[in-house]
């Protein structure tokens, strides 16, 4: 038989833990699942109707590669009311999922030997794009304290070199719903322009905020000519999340190079899913408020649950929809976090992720998301309270 030979890159591209524990939740039919990033309702259905009726519309053939005519209006309209600001619409695309948009954004900044420096810890799915194009992720980790998140802005330059092509912030984090301080932003942003580097800006969970109606964005401080690539996604927001359907906003001298790219990677999108995020976009704030109050009551019900285990230690945070949380006696060898989350599993039927799937500054931690019924999240933290009266 004649050997396949692959990229050593692709090759060595380490599995998701968060994905190994979730899989071991197909066996446990009653597991209350409180790991992957994704709440437990479907898409509402004004969305769900749009699609189909752009389906009845025969919408259904290619289209714009950033994105239907509509969609970007929308996405143009949807800023302004967030932030005041205007953007031009040569700088939106339209993406096949946020993950496609950090991956075309990826592609085009960063080859072999090159590296991009990440604020962690933060979703992981980063760190593997930088591996597919031949680079290096370099971690900066944050410290976690009864304040929240903190990040050392020197480590973050200090880990910056010649090679560096991109910074990575996730503001608001997953999994720590940290929010990057103004005055940070306007540093970094100021550094990667003295620099000649690129700063990705994940703004995935910009509304699930609880002290404000929006998070604060790169895009209230950078200029169209900056290089700052801001990500968005339909799925955290409008719960939308099997749809993968995302969306960038880029520098005006990224807009030819990112169709060719999308065009090699995808193509362009499906018409009659953009039909429907453009209703998600101008008709969805009602929805939005909803789900935003909804998930804070879900936030306070499990902080007050934990604050009574004994053992269990949690980060504050004020946005996404995530916490961490620390359990005494758990070590921050990186097995442990995952062997405790598999065991949760099996014999607390709770499933959470692992902190060290997230990176440096993960390691001890465990990333439960309460994005579920206020029923679900009461039995979840039944079972978890039982299970650490025996683990």
């Amino acid at each position: 038989m004649t050997a396949l030979h692959l990229r050593p890159a692709i090759e060595q591209l380490e599995d998701s833990q968060i994905v190994e524990v979730w899989r071991m939740g197909f066996a446990v039919p009653d597991v209350v699942g409180l790991w992957v990033g994704e709440g437990d309702l479907p898409t509402t259905k004004f969305i769900c109707d749009a699609a189909a009726e752009a389906l009845q519309e025969g919408k259904t053939f290619y289209t714009y590669k950033r994105g239907i005519p509509e969609l970007r209006q929308a996405l143009i309209d949807y800023h302004r009311r967030l932030y005041g600001v205007e953007i031009q619409e040569e700088r939106i695309a339209v993406t096949s999922s946020g993950m496609n948009a950090m991956m075309l954004i990826v592609q085009s900044l960063v080859g072999a030997g090159d590296n991009m420096v990440c604020v962690t810890p933060v979703w992981p799915n980063i760190f593997r794009a930088v591996a597919i194009m031949g680079g290096e992720a370099r971690q900066v980790a944050m410290t976690g304290d009864g304040g929240g998140w903190h990040l050392d802005l020197e480590k973050l330059f200090a880990a910056c070199d010649a090679r560096t092509r991109a910074i990575y912030v996730a503001s608001p984090g997953n999994p720590t719903g940290w929010i990057m301080p103004e005055e940070q932003r306007r540093a970094v942003l100021d550094f990667c322009r003295a620099r000649g580097i690129a700063l990705i800006a994940d703004e995935v969970y910009n509304r699930l905020v609880y002290t404000c109606a929006v998070a604060p964005s790169f895009l209230e401080i950078a200029g169209p000519d900056d290089p700052v690539f801001v990500v968005n996604s339909f799925s955290k927001t409008w719960a939308m999340t099997g749809w993968r359907m995302g969306w960038m906003v880029m520098p005006r001298a990224a807009m030819v190079p990112m169709e060719r790219l999308i065009e090699f990677n995808t193509s362009g999108g499906q018409p009659f899913l953009q039909a429907a995020c453009a209703k998600a976009v101008t008709e969805g704030e009602a929805w939005v408020k909803w789900m935003v109050a909804r998930c804070k009551s879900g936030r306070d019900l499990v902080l007050e649950r934990l604050a009574h285990m004994n053992r269990v230690r949690v980060i504050p945070a004020d946005a996404s929809f995530y916490l961490m949380l620390q359990v005494a006696d758990l070590g921050r060898d990186p097995g442990s976090a995952l062997d405790f989350c598999k065991r949760l599993v099996v014999e607390g039927r709770v499933g959470l992720a692992p902190g060290t799937a997230f990176g440096a500054g993960g390691e001890g931690y465990l990333r439960l998301c309460y994005a579920q019924s206020n029923e679900r999240l009461a039995l979840a933290m039944d079972r978890f309270e039982a299970f650490l009266g025996k683990a």
